[in-house]
């Protein structure tokens, strides 16, 4: 992102703020690769609802609302997979407290692969 660029969804994200390099970081997924630290110190898995930011208070809201809180974050989930993003709060905490109560090994590894063959590519900054 550019210098200055306010800390927003990634759908609330102007093209301008986009630099060429971070459109190919997000366009390959390796803005990603951080998150891994995150997985091994035991703050976020593989699989679970996506973080959102701070500011993002109806997401919060739909998402405590429905329980989605109860487990950790993850790298992908079943929001991403089906190209839900946070511009749709409800619809969000709706696919994330579905993933909560169905949680499962295989489920997760489908998640996962769904994820690297190409799955919940609508990311909104990359339109």
């Amino acid at each position: 992102m550019a210098a200055g660029t306010p800390s927003v969804g990634s759908h609330d994200a102007a093209e301008a703020w986009i630099t060429p390099i971070g459109r190919t970081l997000r366009a390959y997924k390796l803005d990603e690769l951080p998150q891994l630290l995150n997985v091994l110190r035991g703050d976020m898995s593989f699989v679970g609802p996506r973080p959102c930011l701070l500011t993002q208070l109806e997401v919060i809201s739909a998402r405590r609302a429905k329980g989605v809180f109860a487990i950790r974050p993850g790298i992908t989930g079943m929001a991403q997979i089906a190209g839900i993003d946070m511009s749709t709060p409800e619809k969000l905490a709706a696919a994330d407290a579905e993933y909560v109560s169905t949680v499962s090994l295989w489920g997760d590894i489908a998640m996962i692969l769904g994820s690297i063959f190409g799955k919940g590519k609508g990311d909104a900054a990359l339109k």
